[in-house]
């Protein structure tokens, strides 16, 4: 049978080798060794990783690389970011907005990097930021799946104009409700913001993924909340708790009653690692917190745990490079997941996972899936995020949309210089 795209001789993540994947109508047809046909054309993957795409399950694209705008960030801290956000908001336009989140989408597609949840401030009464993005995410979609989350940053209650603000935000036509309970005035304002924004949720049939606990305060409890206000609600498997850095200060008896909760409503959690550890434990001197939350404690409750980049060269964050294997990277050597185990699943918390509480359709490398994947030049998942691995190739629906020469001089498993031809992976003329 005749094939637009054949990936030959591949390895996968779940460690089958030799395997040849045929796309065929912007979706795998065949996978399997040897396979045979009339082909457009062909990449010879020479034994190197083959793995669905990179998602990006939590970012902020309303801000990225608007560093120094109007400020940089002095003190690093996330309150200062927060603040230099606001005083950003009033200047922003549209064309900027635009502009920005087009040029990251070219780098994310570079990287691998295809489906992204980004997460947009809806505090501005212009809501600038949310017709910008939606219109973004239209001119990206035949290269990247973008979904937005509406975000009260200055918090539901806290401000003003936050609630009828969202509600306009879902009517235009964002699909996931935000929020941010621990920067409400009081703890029982952040517990009622959440019951509020669930039933918002609920009576709408949308998906929740709320700010949660991002602090280095051990009585910050909002994540106890979400679960029970997901199981009252019936929303199990739509809803994520992303940051819940302050888990990492809690005592472990308080845990051990935390999780199995999560894990009993189907919340999924996220965990964003470059900005953690570089945001919480401003405030210590030495024992100093590093604030990710407890992923190693959560995988035997069976909890989803993905990470995301957060930020790339925004008022939190001045470094940033939409790199999912560097925030896999970062994950595993904070959480101190070094098992050959543990360093397979950090992969999956920046592919599979994220796919996963994203609900994307079609993803994955199994016959019937999208053509979309992308060439590592890496023999298996862990090599992929030591080595930061070169994308050789990244395909969108049985189309090649970005190559990178293979790089000369990287230490093989063995210690050896690869033997690599980068002229294996140029470009058609």
């Amino acid at each position: 049978m005749p094939f637009d795209l054949l990936i030959r001789n591949a390895t996968l993540p779940d460690g089958r080798t030799g395997q040849d994947i045929a796309i065929e109508g912007g979706r795998i047809v065949a996978v399997q060794p040897n396979l045979a046909g009339e082909v457009g054309r062909v990449i010879d993957a020479a034994g190197h990783l083959v793995s669905p795409p990179f998602v990006d399950i939590h970012f902020h694209m309303d801000a990225t690389l608007s560093l120094g705008l109007p400020r940089l960030n002095v003190s690093g801290t996330l309150l200062e970011g927060i603040a230099l956000w606001g005083e950003l908001k009033p200047h922003l336009t549209y064309e900027a907005l635009v502009e920005r989140a087009l040029r990251y989408c070219d780098l994310a597609v570079a990287q691998g990097l295809l489906a992204v949840r980004t997460h947009v401030d809806i505090c501005d009464d212009r809501l600038l930021a949310v017709d910008a993005l939606l219109d973004v995410k239209k001119q990206v979609a035949p290269y990247l799946d973008l979904e937005l989350v509406a975000f009260p940053q200055d918090g539901y209650f806290r401000s003003p104009t936050a609630a009828q603000n969202l509600t306009r935000a879902l009517d235009k036509g964002v699909s996931i409700v935000g929020g941010i309970p621990h920067f409400e005035r009081t703890m029982a304002d952040g517990a009622a913001s959440v019951k509020a924004l669930c039933e918002i949720a609920a009576a709408r049939g949308l998906r929740v993924d709320m700010h949660c606990d991002e602090s280095d305060d051990p009585l910050s409890r909002h994540i106890e909340t979400l679960a029970y206000e997901t199981q009252r609600l019936g929303l199990q498997g739509r809803v994520a708790g992303s940051h819940l850095t302050s888990m990492h200060s809690m005592d472990n008896y308080y845990v051990s009653k935390l999780l199995p909760l999560i894990a009993e409503a189907g919340v999924a959690a996220i965990a964003n690692p470059l900005i953690n550890i570089v945001l919480q434990g401003r405030h210590d001197s030495y024992p100093k917190r590093r604030g990710q939350t407890r992923v190693p404690e959560m995988r035997p409750y069976g909890i989803n745990v993905a990470f995301g980049q957060d930020c790339c060269m925004d008022p939190w964050y001045s470094l940033g490079s939409a790199d999912m294997l560097e925030v896999a990277h970062m994950g595993l050597h904070v959480g101190q997941m070094t098992s050959r185990d543990a360093m397979r699943f950090c992969f999956d918390t920046v592919t599979t996972n994220p796919a996963k509480i994203m609900g994307l359709e079609g993803y994955g490398l199994d016959v019937g899936c999208n053509g979309d994947l992308i060439l590592l030049q890496a023999q298996d998942p862990i090599e992929a995020i030591r080595l930061k691995a070169t994308r050789l190739a990244v395909v969108r629906r049985g189309k090649v949309i970005a190559e990178t020469p293979a790089r000369i001089g990287r230490l093989a498993l063995d210690g050896r210089p690869a033997s690599v031809d980068p002229a294996a992976y140029a470009p058609p003329s």
